[in-house]
């Protein structure tokens, strides 16, 4: 078999490709937040028990490294491929589910589903991508971002057309996706080749050893922001929806805007952090981000509105940059090292929306986010202890 090695050319039809890919599986997953509302009434539970479905989501995540060796050690494209129909199927049931039970147990499946997309799906864009991962990573996380935009205008309209109870009727269309991408994406493989040489063996302990500080870094960074993004995209519908008192339709159009504007973030920042470095770009996001959130909660009307929507851009900004950020060091194990990085996201996303979800029935989300607004500063000094990329 013919080995696929990296070149310098960006293969731009296939990043596209792999691109929908993602914006297709996470149509699907971005249901939750838009649904959550609906939810909360249908069972009569408050903001931090209907958070704690965010952290059964994600506990799937826990097994990343796993994951990553799997990955490391078999045809990875065929996880790309089928978790797409798993997560159409899991997602669309939300609506019909009769407890709060069975909710957990549906989201539970997605986070096993998204965790074998997530995991091997970047490092194929980094081996289309040639020299410019940073334009790679922003093409993957535009089309995460898009359809987090989408997603809920999706489930709201079935909602409006079907009622909550037709959701199901969404899934045929996560179907189709899985099989036209068994037909586009079987022959783009991902695994490395490094531990394939002859008297070569993974060393998955020692890599994980010797990046530790690196990673150490990457989980300051992420824990000190999450709780502002976690809070933003689990919440924005119910902030406006319960506390605010706009319609579900209102509430539901905002936070697509919002990941609108994200999905202009992710697609400017890669490409932008090819040219000032990993490092400038981070700090850059790092310090407007806090005082977009802070204005935001401090305004009202069209202002607010605006300002919502640059902090759409610098929120989900650091995506693209933290993802190529990795996978510059990652000369060696990609996918694993990736599986470490995935972990640390959504970890640290799982945790925050809890605690955004504990403190928005404590104190209310206004103040609540007023909070977030202060902790993302503390990602700062994290930034600056990152190494500039030597080319």
């Amino acid at each position: 078999m013919a080995e696929n090695k990296q070149t310098s050319k960006f293969e731009t039809s296939n990043v596209v490709l792999v691109s929908v890919t993602h914006m297709l599986h996470d149509i699907y997953s971005s249901f939750l937040a838009p649904l959550r509302p609906l939810l909360i009434e249908k069972f009569g539970i408050g903001l931090a028990l209907a958070s704690v479905w965010d952290i059964i989501m994600r506990i799937p995540w826990f097994l990343n490294p796993l994951i990553g060796i799997i990955a490391e050690k078999t045809a990875a494209r065929y996880f790309v491929i089928v978790t797409p129909a798993i997560t159409a199927i899991s997602m669309s049931l939300l609506g019909v589910a009769p407890s709060f039970t069975i909710v957990s147990i549906l989201l539970f499946v997605m986070g096993i589903s998204g965790a074998f997309f997530h995991v091997p799906s970047p490092v194929m864009i980094k081996r289309l991508s040639g020299r410019f991962t940073g334009r790679g990573m922003s093409f993957f996380m535009f089309g995460g971002e898009m359809a987090r935009t989408l997603g809920p205008l999706i489930i709201t309209a079935a909602v409006s057309v079907w009622g909550l109870e037709g959701t199901w009727k969404l899934i045929p269309f996560g179907l189709v996706a899985s099989f036209i991408l068994f037909l586009k994406l079987r022959k783009i493989e991902i695994s490395s080749d490094f531990h394939k040489r002859a008297g070569e063996k993974p060393a998955y302990m020692s890599t994980l050893r010797s990046y530790l500080p690196f990673f150490l870094i990457l989980i300051g960074i992420t824990l000190f922001r999450a709780i502002m993004k976690s809070g933003l995209t689990a919440f924005l519908p119910t902030y406006f929806y319960i506390e605010k008192g706009e319609s579900l339709w209102f509430a539901n159009s905002a936070l697509a805007v919002f990941q609108l504007a994200g999905a202009v973030g992710t697609i400017l920042a890669g490409s932008i952090s090819d040219k000032l470095g990993r490092k400038t770009t981070l700090l850059i996001i790092s310090i407007l981000s806090p005082i977009l959130m802070f204005l935001f909660i401090n305004s009202s009307g069209y202002l607010s509105f605006g300002f919502l929507l640059l902090l759409g851009v610098f929120v989900f900004a650091p995506g693209p940059v933290l993802m190529a950020l990795v996978q510059d060091v990652s000369q060696k194990l990609p996918v694993f090292m990736n599986s470490i990085y995935m972990t640390i996201s959504f970890v640290s996303s799982a945790i925050s929306v809890f605690f955004a979800g504990v403190l928005g029935d404590w104190i209310g989300l206004d103040k609540t986010y007023l909070i977030s607004s202060f902790l993302a500063l503390g990602a700062i000094p994290f930034v600056l202890l990152l190494k500039k990329r030597k080319d």
